[in-house]
């Protein structure tokens, strides 16, 4: 098994940053952190496919619209449920097709939903729906592009990039909300990059985001403990009560919440060719 070299690596250092006719799919791209890594990666040059599945298309197209017009690089918007496997493949193979002439490079497993139940009343579905999207359906869409991946190398094509976004909930407990469920299922999205990362060295590289406010946490949390833990301002935190948004701000060292577009220069960092060591992280 040996890992993609660089191509150049003596280039200048922004030229590693550049994903200049490369193409990308983010799910859960049109709001949150997905939509601006959507964002970021457009503005590093590549084609962004932004899969949604709650959003009105209308508005989905309008986002994906704005996005091409302020890069200059085509961006598309894409209706698809993860939950499903197969409408996962369908659509990738139609974005590889329509959108990469045949081609895919970075895949963003990105699309995630929480919900807050103590764990003694967990109903069956109501955990079910939480590993469906967050886990389930993460899983669907990096197989999907490891399939695509494996097949273009195995044809001479260029190897592949997924990037998982986790959370800072896998590896901490988060207060007040009881959320074991979304924890869970975030724990088992890092450990399934790792693993994927060993398995697909040939074709891809894979590696794992867990946005804090502080900080990004790349897979194992490193320089992270039990004090540093923070939240993206995000429509999820819209929700919460304000007395639970007291506590969160008590906890937050750097006295703020993160902007969802602090985040879109780590997702491009691994989508790169500047981490191109890097892989399992």
């Amino acid at each position: 098994m040996v890992l993609a070299a660089h191509p150049n690596p003596s280039s200048p250092v922004l030229s590693h940053f550049s994903l200049a006719g490369k193409t990308a799919l983010v799910t859960g791209g049109t709001r949150g952190i997905g939509l601006e890594v959507a964002r970021g990666l457009a503005e590093a040059g590549a084609k962004v496919a932004i899969l949604y599945t709650s959003t009105k298309p209308e508005d989905a197209d309008k986002t994906a619209s704005e996005i091409s017009a302020a890069t200059g690089v085509a961006t598309k918007a894409y209706r698809c449920n993860v939950t499903s496997q197969e409408e996962v493949e369908s659509v990738m193979a139609l974005v590889t097709k329509e959108l990469g002439e045949g081609t895919l490079d970075i895949v963003v497993a990105n699309a995630g939903i929480a919900t807050h139940h103590p764990g003694l009343e967990y109903t069956p579905t109501q955990f079910k729906e939480i590993m469906d999207v967050n886990l389930n359906g993460a899983f669907y869409t990096a197989q999907a592009a490891g399939r695509i991946f494996e097949k273009q190398v195995k044809e001479g094509g260029r190897k592949g990039n997924v990037v998982f976004t986790a959370s800072v909930s896998a590896i901490l407990v988060n207060v007040p909300q009881k959320q074991a469920a979304y924890n869970a299922s975030k724990a088992a999205v890092v450990q399934l990059a790792r693993c994927l990362s060993v398995e697909w060295v040939d074709f891809a590289r894979v590696n794992c985001v867990s946005p804090v406010s502080n900080h990004v946490l790349i897979s194992e949390g490193q320089g992270a403990d039990h004090e540093s833990k923070g939240f993206i301002a995000t429509d999820m935190l819209d929700i919460h009560p304000e007395e639970w948004r007291k506590i969160w701000f008590g906890m937050i060292p750097g006295g703020r919440l993160c902007e969802p577009a602090e985040l879109k220069g780590a997702y491009v960092f691994l989508a790169s060719e500047a981490s191109s060591y890097m892989t399992g992280k």
